[in-house]
């Protein structure tokens, strides 16, 4: 196994994983979808469940995907499409760290920018993608393009569509 295979299962586990677990505690933890809907209504994403419902299921197949390496760059642009979200709704006006009130936006920016390593990376000889023969077909260049572009599209339209939060009085006066 190559340096790069390991670097790309390390990162396919690490970021697979954790987006897999956020999507499933947005399914079975706390308020589970219907609290997920009224979080997502508030924060200016409507209608709030429809955005729960894409989200987890995001957030669940991409986790799994990337995990699994199972068309890794396709699977990492949903990552880069579901935190470019969370960063534009809710975390960039909180500043840069994410200990400050109302969490800042380095902990999405960094899973942005690894899920979009691990697109550039592929899935390496330790995924499906090596299983099914793809794992060079989609790296670098390729697999980056696919990562950062499907999934700041896709996170683009989704605002540019859907995103209306409510202007402070500050702001009308």
């Amino acid at each position: 196994m190559e340096s790069v295979d390991i670097a790309s299962l390390i990162l396919r586990l690490t970021v697979g994983l954790t987006i897999f677990a956020h999507g499933w505690n947005h399914a079975f933890g706390g308020g589970r979808i219907a609290g997920t809907g009224r979080w997502f209504e508030s924060i200016g994403l409507r209608p709030g469940r429809l955005h729960a419902l894409m989200a987890t299921g995001t957030e669940l197949g991409a986790g799994a995907m990337l995990a699994l390496g199972l068309f890794t760059p396709l699977a990492a642009a949903g990552v880069v499409g579901t935190m470019l979200v969370a960063m534009v709704t809710n975390h960039l006006r909180n500043g840069f760290f994410i200990f400050r009130p109302g969490e800042g936006y380095e902990y999405v920016l960094m899973l942005i920018l690894v899920a979009c390593a691990a697109g550039a990376l592929g899935g390496g000889a330790v995924s499906l993608d090596g299983v099914l023969g793809i794992e060079d077909t989609l790296d670098g260049w390729l697999g980056l393009a696919i990562a950062a572009g499907a999934g700041g599209v896709g996170g683009a339209l989704l605002l540019a569509v859907f995103w209306r939060p409510e202007r402070k009085a500050a702001e009308e006066a």
